[in-house]
């Protein structure tokens, strides 16, 4: 066999050298995009620490936080309503002086000034899920809401019928996405004269409250067609005294985002359909909007991730199973 020479052996010691190189060198970095090798601070702050929409949030943000070379600290109050322990976290963030901060703000209003406050420290803010009144926000990453709204009374006067009578089960009267899937939803019910919303109720995201008004509501409202929970907590609540008080197929109800207890009773035909958000791909989303901005990069006005209304037709669909049975720890 024919022997190569000196220098072409030399040559090929020195490419597998520099491949070697940089192989160990890229080893160091994160993927996907993760090309910086400084550990970037992102402070994640929600409405509550419980709930699998949450947990599945989370989870897509530590996704993302892994590939993006992310230190994250996932922090939220225990109740949704907990507007001022919702201020006083985005207060400890700001003295921490984290890379960025993603804010899914309980109250539009309230959290607008301590939101505007982050410009003074330099500390860009992702809003996710429910926007903010403050023009410091880079961008907004979350579900069209107006549009989930009108989604759910599309569905609900399908089932109902142009002349009936129809509830509403919100969850946190000032929360900007409550606000939106409530006005997207009354602003299509205007279309047919023949459809009157006689109640209008707010639980607070407190399921046991949102069983008792929806309760209420059955009592008061003896003609009732058809309810719209607009949460997933609503939705729990409601669905619950639909079933056990004996309305279920009864009154039409659509539901919001995929709890457990709401996928029993769609199989049963209590519930007739629920609008699925993914909370997976806003945590992820909003933990790499969150590294963008603070690297200094341009970012979009928003980032938008959809929603499906999802029934007992389409819900065996692959794409929906990802949506309705998420990997939650």
């Amino acid at each position: 066999m024919k022997r190569l020479p000196k220098y072409v052996n030399l040559a090929c010691l020195l490419l597998s050298s520099i491949l070697l190189i940089v192989l160990l060198s890229s080893c160091g970095r994160s993927g996907g995009g993760g090309d910086n090798k400084q550990v970037i601070d992102v402070d994640m702050i929600v409405k509550m620490d419980r709930g699998d929409y949450w947990k599945t949030t989370k989870l897509g943000a530590e996704v993302a936080a892994k590939e993006y070379n992310v230190r994250l600290n996932f922090l939220a109050p225990e109740n949704e309503n907990d507007v001022e322990g919702q201020i006083q976290l985005m207060e400890g963030a700001i003295k921490r002086r984290p890379d960025a901060i993603i804010l899914a703000a309980s109250d539009y209003e309230a959290l607008g000034q301590v939101t505007d406050r982050t410009s003074y420290y330099d500390i860009p803010v992702i809003s996710m899920d429910s926007e903010v009144a403050s023009t410091k926000v880079k961008t907004f990453v979350g579900t069209n809401n107006y549009e989930a709204g009108q989604k759910a009374a599309e569905r609900l006067v399908e089932l109902t019928g142009p002349e009936s009578e129809i509830g509403i089960m919100n969850f946190v009267q000032g929360a900007r996405n409550a606000n939106q899937r409530e006005e997207g939803f009354l602003d299509y019910i205007a279309r047919f004269p023949g459809v009157h919303v006689v109640d209008i109720q707010y639980c607070g995201s407190d399921e046991k409250l949102a069983y008792n008004l929806t309760a209420d509501m059955l009592k008061r409202f003896p003609d009732l067609d058809g309810i719209v929970s607009l949460s997933a907590e609503s939705s729990i609540g409601a669905g619950r005294a639909v079933d056990e008080l004996g309305y279920g197929g009864k009154v039409k109800m659509i539901a919001f985002d995929n709890p457990p207890e709401m996928l029993e009773l769609l199989q049963e035909e209590k519930v007739q359909a629920m609008v699925v958000q993914n909370p997976f791909n806003n945590g992820y989303m909003a933990v790499a909007a969150a590294v963008q901005a603070a690297r200094g990069e341009k970012l979009q006005d928003r980032i938008p991730t959809d929603t499906k209304l999802i029934d007992l037709n389409n819900m065996l669909w692959p794409e929906n199973q990802k949506l309705l049975f998420p990997f939650v720890k």
